[in-house]
């Protein structure tokens, strides 16, 4: 579904993300580990269409997306939910998720809409309230939902436990999980390493810019070069 060939993204003079190559077949949960500043946030931009790869290329259910700008990228079916949420805070929820569907008929936002709340009780029942009042892990649903309401096929989520609880962390990986299972493709970065791996069934390890390490999340899982740096063994 996607395949990402020889990346090479550049901040002014810092060569940030170095001949970067993996790929996402349609069904996967694959993941990105590393540490802070190893590039995965700079990928998931790049892939976006919020930064540009000097060379290479970046395909999307067989098309060439390199070079589009981000509103067509999510009109072929691809979204990113950003880290940090990045939800509309003087906006109510409902404003929130309208927001998330301008790329698709009018027709269909009540719909959508009723899916997400469906999806995310909560936001239900904080419809009507301002997105800055809500908690992290409501505004970290509501980031999901948002991205959701343009009917992404490839979902891209970057850094989803990040200030979260360990008990809204579980509750986040569990929608994970029920959105894969209902067709959705994650592309999933996670500073979270062990909980990545335990949802995903693929991974690639970065450091510095470039991926040392690809392999199945469970033997990642139990590779001692990874846990020793990343899973605290």
């Amino acid at each position: 579904m996607l395949k990402v060939t020889n990346m090479n993204v550049y901040y002014g003079n810092i060569y940030a993300i170095k001949d970067v190559s993996f790929d996402v077949g349609e069904g996967e949960i694959v993941t990105l580990i590393g540490a802070n500043g190893a590039g995965k946030s700079t990928i998931l931009k790049t892939i976006s269409g919020l930064l540009r790869s000097k060379t290479g290329s970046i395909s999307f259910a067989g098309e060439e997306i390199g070079n589009m700008a981000s509103h067509t990228i999510v009109k072929k079916g691809l979204a990113q939910v950003p880290e940090g949420r990045r939800v509309f805070l003087q906006m109510s929820v409902r404003e929130n998720l309208e927001m998330g569907h301008y790329t698709q008929p009018g027709t269909t936002m009540k719909k959508r809409i009723e899916q997400v709340y469906e999806r995310f009780p909560r936001l239900y029942e904080r419809r009507r309230q301002d997105a800055g009042t809500l908690s992290g892990g409501e505004q970290q649903m509501l980031a999901m939902g948002r991205a959701l309401m343009s009917r992404p096929t490839l979902l891209m989520l970057d850094e989803p436990s990040m200030g979260l609880a360990p008990l809204l962390v579980e509750q986040i990986f569990g929608i994970i999980r029920e959105l894969n299972d209902s067709g959705v493709t994650i592309l999933l970065v996670e500073q979270n390493a062990h909980m990545a791996l335990t949802v995903a069934h693929r991974g690639y390890v970065l450091e510095t810019g470039r991926i040392v390490t690809a392999d199945s999340a469970q033997a990642l899982l139990e590779n001692d070069a990874v846990q020793k740096a990343y899973l605290g063994g």
